[in-house]
């Protein structure tokens, strides 16, 4: 495959420093970003260090003026394949969750992925290449209780997934969504504390009766399975591949 630059939102921890990490060690160019500087300077550091290819830039996906700007802090480089990572997360019934937490999430993982495709889609359509990678969440095909903003952030970037693949269907540019269930990330960490708290279980519990149960394999997803599938996406093998979302789900959306 031809290198190519790669920018990761949400790269300074969990899956996406981790894919970061994976795409530079086969040659790619990382621009890692992060809505802290200094996570994502440590990923772009990890990397440089190992001998590949990186630079860190700051991003609050959820702010307009910070997407706006990209352009001219990318210094007229092309991004050839995004990856739309940045996530975060809050447990709570919808009665008692607050609203600013639910604008927070939906701008973060709908908007925020939404805005940042419009800004790099024109020098996509330029180059005549263009990948566009969400990680989405088995949350974007089922729902779970105490997560609303989450799922209906996650099942928004199916729909929005889907127009952006007729909108570039004439040129070699493909949109997709990566659904993994659980993967042992500081954020699902996080999570297995909320969740034991709302439902009044130990952590343990959690895991195994919450996240693991309703995957048939019972594992959690590793970050080589998440970054194997994202390399054959960025691959012309992938060309025909646009729209879809592919569960890493261990078989729980078969049942």
């Amino acid at each position: 495959m031809q290198n190519r630059t790669v920018l990761i939102t949400g790269a300074g921890s969990g899956i996406g420093q981790a894919v970061a990490l994976v795409l530079a060690a086969q040659g790619h160019r990382i621009i890692a970003t992060d809505l802290i500087a200094a996570t994502a300077q440590r990923t772009a550091d990890q990397i440089l260090a190992a001998g590949g290819q990186a630079r860190a830039l700051t991003l609050d996906v959820s702010a307009q003026a910070d997407i706006d700007q990209l352009a001219s802090l990318l210094q007229a480089e092309t991004v050839d394949v995004l990856i739309n990572n940045a996530g975060l997360q809050h447990v709570a019934p919808l009665e008692s969750f607050p609203p600013e937490r639910f604008d927070l999430l939906v701008q973060v993982m709908l908007n925020g992925a939404a805005m940042l495709t419009r800004a790099l889609l024109p020098a996509m359509r330029a180059s005549g290449y263009g990948r566009i990678i969400n990680i989405g969440s088995i949350h974007a095909l089922v729902a779970s209780p105490y997560k609303s903003a989450y799922v209906a952030a996650k099942h928004g970037l199916l729909g929005f997934s889907k127009v952006v693949a007729l909108e570039t269907a004439d040129t070699d540019i493909t949109i997709n969504t990566i659904c993994p269930s659980y993967v042992r990330t500081p954020l699902v960490d996080k999570q297995i504390q909320d969740q034991a708290r709302e439902n009044g279980i130990s952590e343990a519990e959690v895991v195994s009766e919450i996240m693991l149960k309703p995957m048939p394999k019972g594992v959690f997803i590793s970050i080589e399975e998440l970054a194997g599938l994202t390399l054959f996406l960025m691959s012309s093998a992938a060309r025909n591949i646009t729209a879809q979302a592919i569960a890493v789900d261990g078989g729980w959306t078969a049942r």
